[in-house]
């Protein structure tokens, strides 16, 4: 059907036509426009929803243990009571640089962490002891925030490459932090603490 109308003449099926590619084009943006939104959402950067959450906590490893220890061989309960376990931490290239002068140090703290960690729980009763304390009163692995921390005897360092020994962690476990150990202020004593040891198990009874 065509309607003549001074200047011009309309197809009332051409109309009809070209409002459904308008109705169909609109849709296409609407869907498009709501998959898009979740994935601007993916993308956005831990630092970006950092501020966005001041609570949440992002970290990244800034190298990795290799070692010979495995859920299956087990590990020592501290490192320092097996110093003879050798190992390296391997430190990613781009903080090498931040090893500088590490070397001059014989020990040094290593935060890491522990992947392999189950569910926890407390009370804990740790290894030779016949005492149950509270988890946050022990070194037991499985914890709310499962950070491992180490003192381990630095042998050398070889590029990005710290030869340890003395070490507790299992192979390919992510290192989140190395500081040197200091003596007058990694080491406060304490009569209190060195007496407890005996009832965590880590001193014999005299």
């Amino acid at each position: 059907m065509i309607i003549n109308i001074p200047f011009c003449k309309v197809d009332i099926m051409s109309l009809h036509w070209l409002f459904q590619q308008m109705v169909y084009l609109s849709l296409l943006v609407l869907l498009l426009g709501g998959c898009a939104i979740p994935l601007l959402a993916r993308t956005t950067q831990p630092e970006e929803q950092i501020k966005q959450d001041p609570m949440k906590i992002v970290y990244h490893p800034i190298g990795i243990f290799h070692t010979e220890l495995t859920p299956q061989t087990g590990a020592p309960r501290q490192g320092i009571l097996q110093p003879e376990n050798k190992g390296t931490i391997e430190v990613y290239p781009e903080y090498q640089e931040a090893l500088r002068d590490l070397e001059k140090f014989e020990y040094i703290i290593v935060i890491y962490h522990m992947n392999l960690s189950k569910d926890w729980y407390t009370p804990v009763r740790p290894p030779s002891s016949s005492h149950a304390f509270g988890l946050f009163a022990t070194r037991s692995p499985n914890r709310p925030n499962s950070i491992g921390f180490s003192v381990i005897k630095l042998d050398k360092v070889e590029g990005n490459i710290l030869h340890v020994r003395g070490i507790d962690a299992f192979n390919k476990t992510p290192v989140l932090d190395i500081k040197p150990w200091l003596p007058s202020i990694d080491c406060p004593g304490g009569k209190i603490n060195l007496d407890i040891e005996e009832k965590l198990g880590l001193k014999k009874k005299k």
